[in-house]
């Protein structure tokens, strides 16, 4: 795996602010020159150390502000393909009396509520926990 240096941490730190930022206002922030930024940009790339360069939108805007995590005990193994509704942002495997944290994004709650109702059906869960975001304090990608 590749050692991640002081250049390029500098290099990724910019572009977790900024991926839209060009080699040139790159360099000019971190003072490396664009020759440089250009080749760790690509070995951070190959080494998969940058996995893709994205957006982050605006929750209200694009219709997406009622965040709810969800705590779920399966009690049998759940399909990957049951994680494919555009809903699920994010699902981890975690520790102790629960085995999954999902973390979801509805329009509303009559949204919310149609997809726990179908989801729980499907997957045939032991237990859930629900639990409403009520401010978005801090969001990363």
């Amino acid at each position: 795996m590749l050692k991640i240096d002081e250049k390029d941490h500098k290099i990724l730190n910019i572009l977790r602010d900024n991926s839209r930022l060009s080699i040139r206002e790159i360099s000019k922030k971190t003072k490396i020159r664009p020759s440089t930024i250009h080749i760790r940009l690509q070995k951070l790339i190959k080494n998969n150390i940058i996995d893709k360069f994205t957006l982050k939108l605006n929750n209200k805007a694009i219709g997406e502000n009622f965040i709810v995590f969800m705590l779920i005990s399966a009690g049998k193994h759940i399909d990957k393909k049951a994680f494919s509704n555009k809903c699920i942002k994010e699902v981890f495997g975690i520790t102790g009396e629960y085995d999954l944290i999902m973390k979801l994004k509805f329009k509303d709650v009559e949204e919310f509520n149609d997809f726990v109702i179908k989801f729980r059906e499907q997957n045939q869960l032991t237990k859930t926990l629900t639990m409403v975001a009520t401010i978005n304090i801090k969001e990363e990608l």
